[in-house]
């Protein structure tokens, strides 16, 4: 696996967050998010020039799943290791698989700097961002060292804005906040339509949870970016139960903007695979589609 070397700026404020990814590392989110993830990054590999992955709530970076965080619920045995026991031969889950696999046989669940980290090549960049102070150390102990790398340790909503256009002028941006706080929906929507116009051509990757009736605020978001006008704005959602009226998680979504070509294609081809892998009691289900089609 591919090493990284870390360069940090430290411009935020002693913030406390709640929200730590170790108590949900590789549940159904994670593989739904991942799978996601390796596939736009190893479309922008089939091309020579190099690019850039950006990570705007990069967490961790790599999650110990017999940590007594990732042991509390245990939900990687209700994401990874449900599709891992499937054998499964769809070739973009395969190549998910056998990526997590060299993780999974140390007991650990990759995050997405990780993946990148050892997807990318020597060409490429990582520009990783975490504004919680114990994850930004998690996240620098985690990850070896690599020229291609620079960690920030700064607000990932404030950094793509800063940092974008970047160089090199191809690549993925990856936006996952936790979503704990109700204006982290409309920040998505503000930063989205910034990043639009100061990198038109850069993939977006934005991850969503799906969540109880009264809480969920994805429909109002995603009505929001596509009045932003974006270039091009595709929707896959998958979820595992039905939805619950007052709390809980019972799915996530993602939305593209720039989506590499053919890259929908292979997310529908998945999302019945995965649904049938992790639903619970035959209540799965999922949908995609394109809510402004590509030029």
């Amino acid at each position: 696996m591919a090493t990284v070397n870390w360069s940090a700026r430290i411009n935020v404020e002693n913030t406390v967050f709640s929200y730590r990814h170790a108590y949900h590392a590789g549940n159904h989110a994670d593989v739904f998010k991942h799978l996601c993830q390796m596939m736009i990054i190893n479309k922008l590999k089939e091309k020579n020039k190099p690019f850039i992955y950006m990570d705007s709530h990069s967490g961790a970076g790599l999650y110990q799943l017999d940590s007594e965080m990732a042991s509390k619920n245990k939900e990687f045995q209700g994401g990874i290791d449900r599709l891992m026991d499937k054998g499964e031969q769809n070739p973009d889950l395969l190549n998910y698989l056998n990526v997590i696999s060299e993780f999974r046989a140390h007991n650990q669940y990759p995050g997405s700097p990780a993946i990148a980290a050892h997807l990318l090549r020597e060409q490429d960049r990582l520009c990783l961002m975490e504004w919680h102070n114990n994850e930004f150390t998690h996240l620098q102990s985690n990850l070896f060292r690599d020229k291609r790398a620079a960690c920030h340790h700064r607000d990932g909503y404030e950094g793509l804005v800063a940092l974008t256009p970047p160089e090199p002028a191809r690549g993925l941006i990856l936006i996952d906040p936790p979503y704990e706080l109700a204006e982290d929906y409309q920040k998505v929507t503000q930063v989205i339509s910034k990043l639009q116009q100061r990198w038109p051509t850069g993939v977006i990757a934005l991850w969503y949870p799906l969540l109880a009736s009264q809480r969920d605020k994805s429909k109002p978001m995603l009505n929001a970016i596509e009045a932003s006008n974006p270039t091009s704005l595709y929707v896959a959602e998958m979820w595992i139960k039905e939805q619950p009226q007052e709390l809980g998680m019972y799915g996530s979504g993602m939305a593209f903007i720039n989506l590499p070509w053919q890259v929908d294609n292979k997310i529908e081809a998945c999302l019945p695979l995965l649904t049938r892998a992790m639903e619970e009691h035959g209540q799965g289900g999922f949908r995609s589609q394109w809510l402004i089609a590509a030029k």
